[in-house]
């Protein structure tokens, strides 16, 4: 088996081998492929395994995002997508291989991390990617939603909500939504292509929204929400998208006040957000769905570590453990006026860990204490986990809600 790079040649049969991967039809697209998830496919960054005799059997490919890390720091970020292999040819290694080859590409490309959405949560930790960002699904009965009056006052909204198509203003919403994300740690760019071919999800694909954009007092857009009318009257949205917590509440406070509906689910809420404490009546909102967004891998643990901002000065030395790279690294990460230091040493470990369990806490979405106790990261002293959850704590909880 030949795992070899792809092409913009490749294309047709790259996308025709993983949808039989997955066993699907391929949708219909439009002009230039306008509108199907697979439009943003970067062919120069694909991987195709192929048969001895010619055949392709699995694909694996990254888009060139961007992260933001903790400090409002931006990354270069591939995304893993498009990873399959078909049903004939499972459990003969070749996703095993292709993960390989895409790790040492990455690499070299001079890459410090990737991530991906996991489809099965058994199948990445073992190529050494962690859960790091968390999302939920929240609906709330509109008869209970009012709001509390908040007893430590607030600054009042004094924008304006107007509302339009997502056909109408993708431009609006692809400058509201990049100011946005490089303010919020976990979030990924958005690159152009996505918007210009209208690729992935609501509202981004052509699928039809309606957009609540909120402009501020001097006219400026800088938050949006994207809904459409569900089914038994339910309204979804998408995401909501904001400058800032004030806004956020104008926002939804607009999908609350739609008559026409009983009930609005939102697709995407931070499990830390305030949202629900804002309702007089706290069981107004159900929670439901909590779990795993965005995985991420460290592929160069200094660089990755040197990278995001800091908010406590400290020491702490992190004994890795890489088994799919057959790596295994003893690192000092010392801290100092919020900018980091991390060089390998033969001092003794505060902590042992594995990568992926390093990255599920590289954003601070996950508390390494947490892992303590889940029994995956090792202790060698009593304060080595309440020393590593106060470096790694981030200044805001990450969150991301881009699907690719």
């Amino acid at each position: 088996m030949q795992i070899r790079p792809t092409t913009d040649q490749d294309y047709d049969v790259f996308v025709d081998t993983l949808h039989a991967a997955f066993a699907r039809f391929p949708e219909t697209a439009g002009e230039d492929g306008r509108g199907v998830w697979w439009a943003a496919l970067e062919m120069d960054r694909g991987l195709m395994a192929v048969a001895p005799d010619g055949r392709p059997v699995g694909t694996a490919a990254s888009h060139a995002f961007e992260l933001t890390l903790p400090g409002q720091t931006l990354a270069p970020a591939p995304g893993v997508t498009a990873v399959g292999v078909l049903p004939s040819h499972r459990r003969r290694g070749v996703l095993t291989a292709m993960m390989r080859h895409q790790l040492t590409d990455l690499r070299e490309r001079g890459e410090f991390l990737s991530v991906l959405l996991a489809s099965e949560a058994l199948i990445y930790r073992r190529f050494g990617y962690g859960p790091a960002t968390y999302t939920a699904r929240m609906t709330v009965t509109r008869h209970q939603s009012a709001f509390a009056h908040p007893r430590a006052g607030g600054v009042a909204d004094t924008g304006t909500v107007e509302v339009l198509k997502s056909s109408e203003c993708a431009d609006l919403l692809e400058e509201v939504y990049d100011r946005y994300r490089r303010a919020q740690p976990g979030a990924l760019s958005r690159p152009h292509r996505w918007w210009e071919r209208a690729a992935g999800q609501p509202p981004i694909s052509p699928a039809p929204r309606y957009i609540a954009l909120h402009r501020a007092a001097d006219g400026a857009p800088d938050g949006y929400a994207s809904y459409a009318h569900g089914e038994s009257g339910t309204m979804k949205v998408d995401e909501v998208i904001a400058a800032d917590d004030a806004v956020h509440t104008a926002l939804v406070r607009y999908l609350l006040d739609h008559d026409l509906f009983t009930e609005v689910a939102f697709k995407h809420v931070p499990a830390d957000h305030p949202i629900r404490w804002q309702f007089e009546d706290f069981r107004a909102a159900e929670v439901a769905g909590d779990g795993d967004w965005l995985w991420v891998r460290l592929l160069d643990v200094p660089r990755a570590l040197t990278a995001r901002g800091w908010f406590a000065d400290g020491e702490l030395v992190l004994d890795v453990d890489d088994p799919f790279l057959g790596e295994r690294n003893r690192y000092l990460l010392t801290v100092r006026d919020g900018k980091a230091e991390c060089v390998p040493t033969d001092r003794a470990p505060d902590l042992s860990l594995d990568v992926s369990d390093l990255g599920s806490v590289y954003l601070g979405g996950t508390a390494p204490s947490t892992l303590v106790r889940a029994g995956h990261i090792r202790t060698h002293h009593p304060a080595a986990a309440h020393r590593a959850d106060t470096l790694f704590r981030a200044d805001r909880s990450p969150h991301c809600l881009h699907w690719f």
